[in-house]
């Protein structure tokens, strides 16, 4: 279990941490999102001892990572996975990560046949992809069988191939009844992956929930696709009844204003028949521009100035 209790992190004037306070709890696994700039990475160096806070703690089954007498054994971390000595080879690297601790030798060929490795094992570490280095890096993160796990954008540079293998290992780690604690920025993959969210704006904290209950809080406003053979009387009835259509290409309305059981119920009324009625629900990456949209560091522009709006704004008819 990890435990962050009123961190905050000064760099001279500039605060890049914000009294965060959150728990990540082992058996699932827990996404860590936030805009460039947020202060993910400073907060998972904060977490594993490599910076030291202004203010508060960070810690690991209730011990500072600097007080862990073997932290192989106890926190498995990936931050930077090119962070290796170009020269060795892959396996000479995780035996010399394993001697550190006294892990067997056999655990290193274990976890290098973990990600899929053994052909390359034995090649200069500066030879390998990105996504080879990636795999190194899980192998080295892995190599002390810990309790938790701290990765950092870990499918960066991965295959689809390799993505779903990340996916699917993360999942059994946290069946396992390990601690899984995952940043990226790959909204589609953390929406398959993880159960629960920490999300951070600007040092501080946005949210801590689950993925489904994140992405209905942003769907609330969202829009109800209705089909029916009757779309006139509809759009009257849905007008009457203090909400907004519009068709749209397929022959179906858009409704903005009304829930699903509204919208079911004028019709129920009015004896309307109804062949479809489907509230449409955000992807978790337009929730995650949606609710984060005004902790964003680096507005990216149009043409003439103007901010882009997000997906979620698009969805609404302009006013």
């Amino acid at each position: 279990m990890i435990e962050v209790r009123e961190l905050t992190k000064h760099y001279g004037a500039r605060i890049a941490v914000d009294s965060l306070d959150f728990t990540v709890k082992p058996g699932i696994v827990t996404g860590f999102l936030g805009p460039n700039g947020a202060g993910k990475s400073t907060t998972m160096r904060l977490i594993l001892g490599l910076d030291r806070p202004t203010r508060g703690t960070a810690t690991v089954n209730g011990m500072h990572y600097r007080d862990l007498v073997a932290p192989l054994h106890e926190v498995g971390a990936l931050l930077e996975a090119r962070a290796v000595h170009t020269g060795r080879s892959g396996f000479n690297h995780l035996l010399a990560l394993a001697q550190t601790h006294g892990i067997p030798r056999w655990r290193v060929s274990e976890v290098i046949e973990l990600v899929g490795l053994e052909s390359v094992a034995r090649k200069r570490v500066g030879s390998f992809s990105l996504g080879m280095g990636q795999r190194l890096g899980v192998a080295a993160a892995l190599l002390g069988d810990p309790a938790t796990v701290v990765l950092d954008e870990p499918a960066n540079g991965l295959d689809p191939e390799g993505i779903r293998w990340i996916r699917n290992l993360l999942r059994s780690l946290a069946a396992e009844g390990r601690t899984v604690f995952l940043s990226s920025h790959l909204m589609s993959e953390m929406e398959q992956t993880a159960d629960h969210l920490i999300v951070i704006g600007r040092g501080r904290l946005i949210a801590d929930t689950t993925v489904a209950d994140f992405v209905a809080r942003a769907s609330s406003g969202a829009p109800v696709r209705v089909r029916s053979p009757q779309p006139e009387a509809l759009m009257t009835a849905i007008g009457r009844g203090g909400g907004r259509s519009e068709p749209i290409d397929d022959g179906a309305l858009q409704v903005y204003g009304l829930s699903s059981e509204q919208i079911g119920e004028l019709a129920a009324a009015q004896q309307i028949v109804l062949h479809e009625l489907t509230p449409l629900q955000v992807s978790l990456e337009d929730a995650f521009m949606s609710i984060t949209k005004d902790t964003v560091e680096y507005q990216q522009t149009l043409g003439d100035g103007r901010v882009p709006v997000s997906l979620v704004a698009k969805s609404e008819p302009t006013q």
